[in-house]
């Protein structure tokens, strides 16, 4: 089976530094590419960040957190980052023709056998290897958030994918300090398909005036045994995100149990999506997040 020592990873946000931190800290040589510099230096100087908090707690020495840091070029071109890549692993936003465009351009720049993963919470895997050459190469690789802590990697089978494609992503995904389940594909995989629609009630809940956000959050931490509140995670994942997968999973099962309320809807269009915006369920504007009245 064929050894992987250079990962790309296509994007350079929340997730895809997070992706490229922990690869780099399992000694693969990475590659981060995002379309502009900006986007680039944010997400190196976020891995640096949680490496400097590493250091600081005495989980690494400063020579350990400086090697990790220096197995990681950001990059802007999409081929240069892709050309000798053993595996692509795609983290950009959820956005199906983006995700094919990308995938199409991938396709042609990458080695024949390079492996070709998307971190995708919801969209077909299917969809996307079909673009490709190499069906039997492509994969689900879905990390969770944020990636250095959660324990968790989703691997997705598309209808083409091949067994030793499976194979060298989970030994990737242990190399890099995850456990792993295997999924068949399905609309929201595993995690997301009763995670999400958990999320939307909440927001039903709180649209139809059953508690206010603070105590639907601790009910279902103290209930639940949640880490956090429904409310704060929606946030925390940005509502536009619940949004897209709530219309896209109505699309896909044809059911309407999983449509999204109204305020969810209005709050997207409002511009308010969580803490990436300043104001979601809770506003983040003062030194402590104030829950909102709705």
């Amino acid at each position: 089976m064929m050894e992987i020592k250079k990962i790309a990873v296509l994007g350079a946000g929340q997730m895809g530094n997070g992706i490229a931190h922990v690869c780099a800290q399992a000694g693969y040589e990475v590659k981060m590419r995002d379309i502009e510099q900006k986007f680039v230096d944010n997400g190196i100087t976020t891995i640096k960040k949680n490496l400097d908090r590493g250091v600081s707690k005495g989980k690494m020495t400063q020579d350990e957190a400086d090697a990790i840091l220096g197995r990681i070029k950001g990059v802007l071109d999409l081929k240069d980052a892709v050309k000798d890549a053993d595996l692509v692993i795609e983290a950009i936003p959820e956005i199906v023709k983006l995700k094919l465009d990308t995938w199409k351009e991938v396709d042609g720049a990458a080695p024949k056998h390079t492996i070709l993963a998307s971190n995708t919470s919801s969209i077909s895997i299917t969809q996307m290897a079909a673009v490709t050459k190499r069906p039997d190469k492509f994969i689900g690789m879905h990390f969770f958030n944020p990636v250095p802590v959660m324990g968790l990697v989703e691997i997705i089978r598309g209808q083409a994918t091949a067994d030793a494609t499976v194979k060298a992503i989970e030994d990737v995904s242990h190399k890099v300090g995850k456990k792993t389940v295997i999924v068949n594909e399905a609309p929201g995989f595993a995690v997301n398909r009763l995670l999400v629609p958990a999320l939307i009630e909440a927001v039903f809940a709180i649209q139809e005036g059953v508690a206010t956000v603070e105590d639907m959050d601790l009910a279902i931490k103290l209930g639940l045994n949640w880490p956090m509140g429904p409310l704060t995670l929606l946030d925390f994942v940005g509502l536009d995100t619940a949004l897209y997968i709530s219309d896209y999973f109505v699309d896909e099962f044809k059911d309407s149990k999983y449509r999204a309320p109204a305020l969810l809807r209005k709050m997207v269009r409002a511009g308010w999506l969580g803490r990436k915006s300043g104001r979601g369920f809770y506003d983040y504007s003062g030194e402590e997040p104030k829950p909102m009245r709705f």
